[in-house]
């Protein structure tokens, strides 16, 4: 069926701030490439569909579809009609289930940017099982939440396997540079997921445990990386990090759904360094403070985000380490150019994209890291500008 399918990639909400970025991604990347994908980008109004394709110096032939949110009928044609579907209309929480639906339905690979882990158990519940049936691979949180984070720690763990025969049971993300902003829709999807908890408290028992993306399996006890705490290896006080508690769940759930090729008793957490010294520790303690309450009710709307020139200037810097039984260490670097949750995340995104139409996983509703793995960092390598690396 997929073969006879008109496109390879559907970008669904193109209008928006950070549809309308991988658009101009696949526009301009993939320009006069044998590898180019067949593409449309897709929204609820054709005017606006226009507009953008103009403004990001589309092909004037780049196909348009109309399909809406509240519309199943269109949603369901345009899932029949493409490989792929890259969806970046939030927050997920409000927008998301129609389309996941559908492409579950056609049998249809998704990629989003969801980092709203509440709803994402929701849909596990209720379409992985028949994902799998229909052979559609549902991608969540295909950008900066999480792909550094979860093919960070899929690399290490590879990496202590070849030195060590076995996987580190403990690994420390810590996010060592990052300049960059938030956008009105990650803002929206905060505040969205927070909503959805005061209507159904049963959710945040999701949300507080690092298992809430693993149905029927609980692990050890995790490290606290919400309270500020001074690293004695590292030399630098930490802070909480605010995009931890999704990124955490999703290399818990890669690790669940490769089986457990991190080990069963496997501990992970995630904190930001600061500097040592009195400044650090003050700087981490401010830090834990916006992690509580980082956008409140001023800040950015839905549709915003930064200038060309602050996401062209923006970039990131995480560091792994794991830690074996026997005290030894390895370290592994991720990096990435421009800005984490637009530059960069735009092409993470539409690489996931490619990537999958290349995948030959089963069906069923995964992250980055255990749909794609290896596959999908050697396409970051070479068209996103991120580095994965060995340190020590």
């Amino acid at each position: 069926m997929a073969e006879t399918r008109i496109f390879d990639i559907v970008v669904y909400g193109a209008t928006g701030y950070t549809g309308r970025l991988v658009a101009e991604y696949l526009a301009t990347h993939y320009a006069g490439r044998g590898d180019a994908p067949r593409w449309a980008m897709a929204g609820r109004n054709r005017a606006k569909l226009e507009e953008v394709r103009s403004l990001i110096g589309a092909p004037e032939d780049t196909p348009l579809v109309v399909a809406d949110a509240g519309d199943t009928a269109s949603l369901r044609a345009m899932c029949e009609d493409t490989r792929v579907v890259i969806t970046t209309v939030g927050p997920y929480t409000l927008h998301g289930e129609p389309l996941v639906a559908a492409c579950v339905a056609a049998g249809t690979d998704y990629a989003d940017l969801s980092g709203e882990p509440a709803w994402m158990r929701q849909m596990i519940d209720r379409y992985e099982a028949q994902a799998k049936r229909s052979g559609a691979r549902i991608c969540f949180s295909s950008g900066f939440d999480s792909i550094p984070f979860d093919l960070g720690v899929l690399m290490l763990q590879k990496e202590a396997m070849k030195r060590f025969g076995r996987p580190a049971p403990r690994v420390k993300g810590r996010v060592r540079e990052m300049k960059g902003t938030f956008s009105g829709g990650t803002a929206a999807s905060m505040k969205a997921t927070m909503r959805a908890i005061a209507r159904e408290p049963s959710l945040m028992k999701i949300m507080t445990s690092p298992f809430g993306l693993t149905p029927g399996f609980t692990g050890p006890d995790q490290p606290n990386g919400m309270i500020p705490q001074y690293d004695d290896e590292l030399k630098s006080w930490a802070a909480p990090f605010v995009m931890a508690p999704i990124n955490t769940k999703n290399v818990h759930r890669t690790n669940f759904l490769r089986g457990h090729p991190y080990g069963e008793d496997f501990r992970y957490d995630e904190m930001v360094l600061t500097s040592p010294g009195e400044m650090g520790r003050k700087a981490a303690q401010g830090l834990a403070s916006m992690v509580k309450a980082p956008f409140g009710d001023g800040g950015p709307k839905p549709g915003e985000g930064p200038s060309a020139e602050e996401r062209m200037n923006g970039h990131y810097d995480v560091l792994f380490v794991g830690e074996m039984p026997d005290g030894a260490r390895i370290r592994y670097g991720v990096k990435g150019r421009y800005d984490p949750g637009y530059g960069s995340t735009s092409r993470m995104i539409a690489e996931t994209g490619i990537a999958l139409l290349h995948s030959d996983a089963p069906g069923g509703i995964g992250t980055p890291g255990s749909l794609l793995g290896e596959a999908l960092v050697a396409r970051l390598r070479e068209h996103a500008e991120l580095t994965f690396a060995v340190e020590d």
